[in-house]
């Protein structure tokens, strides 16, 4: 099995008729993905690698049925997008793009929330199960490189260190059962402690993987679920930035939610946290993949 994608999933694409949406469309169908219908204002009629293009969402769902939309869309359109996908019930919308304006993805996940459906992103680099399908920008070209089916659920703020991740468990023999990239910016509408309880009712999961960083409450949050008894599958996680907390207080470095106030949200008190609740913290990135064979041994 696998979270929220595999071959079988109903997958939309808004913003298809764009350079960078076309060169992942084919990727994504290459690996299998199974993209149903597409959506550009304006560019309905027409088709992009086979997939039928329409004006709205409501106009694409009246003749296909969609579980995810993935959203090729720039950050200052986002919020239409994204409210057209949520107020017509997608179970799933995917925003890839970063630099999305906070007061817009505050409307969206609040709509969202009211709608019970659920979004992922902003800045989320994408998602993969291995050997089944993949969107967005995971893996590129050749997804295969990088990520093989295994035991390993990862969940990640960073997209490019959630491939990273996934390609040193891969090199050391440990695949992965579903990756996804949640992205880094201060408001995402998927976090860690949402995703854990999906990874925990997988039968092909047996460790969780989490890339954690400063800023943001998502490792707290995981850490409280996790001590409460609610998550029995083993996790082990690395956080990054100890760094920064030698920077002045307030500065911003990185990505959006790598703010931290009066020791709230750095990487050690994100790492005490997840220690005290069971996890198995790696002090080195590289002490990651021996953490979780130890845990699959």
């Amino acid at each position: 099995m696998s979270i929220l994608l595999d071959g079988g999933t109903r997958v939309m694409i808004q913003g298809i008729t764009g350079g960078q949406a076309r060169n992942h469309v084919r990727y994504m169908r290459d690996y299998g993905t199974n993209i149903v219908c597409g959506v550009s204002p304006g560019k309905g009629g027409q088709e992009v690698a086979g997939v039928p293009v329409y004006d709205t969402v409501a106009a694409a769902l009246r003749d296909h049925e969609v579980d995810l939309t993935v959203l090729f869309i720039g950050a200052t359109r986002v919020k239409d997008a994204a409210l057209e996908a949520v107020e017509n019930g997608i179970p799933t919308t995917f925003i890839l793009e970063d630099g999305v304006p906070l007061h817009d993805a505050s409307e969206i996940m609040t709509r969202a929330a009211v709608g019970g459906v659920r979004v992922i992103g902003p800045s989320a680099q994408g998602m993969i199960s291995p050997g089944k399908a993949k969107i967005g920008g995971t893996g590129g070209a050749e997804p295969g490189r990088v990520f093989r089916p295994g035991p390993a659920g990862v969940i990640s703020r960073s997209g490019g260190m959630g491939v990273e991740t996934s390609l040193l468990l891969s090199r050391h023999g440990i695949g992965q059962s579903s990756y996804i990239a949640i992205g880094g910016d201060l408001m995402t509408g998927t976090g860690f402690a949402d995703l854990l309880p999906l990874f925990e009712a997988d039968p092909d999961t047996r460790v969780i993987v989490l890339f954690g960083e400063p800023g943001t409450s998502h490792e707290e949050d995981a850490a409280r679920l996790i001590a409460s008894g609610a998550i029995a599958k083993p996790v082990v996680a690395f956080v990054a930035g100890l760094s920064l907390e030698n920077l002045p207080q307030g500065l911003s470095f990185g990505h959006t939610s790598a703010i931290m106030g009066s020791g709230a949200g750095s990487a050690s008190a994100k790492k005490a946290a997840l220690r005290d609740a069971g996890v198995a913290v790696a002090e080195r990135f590289n002490d990651l993949p021996r953490l979780v064979a130890d845990r699959l041994g």
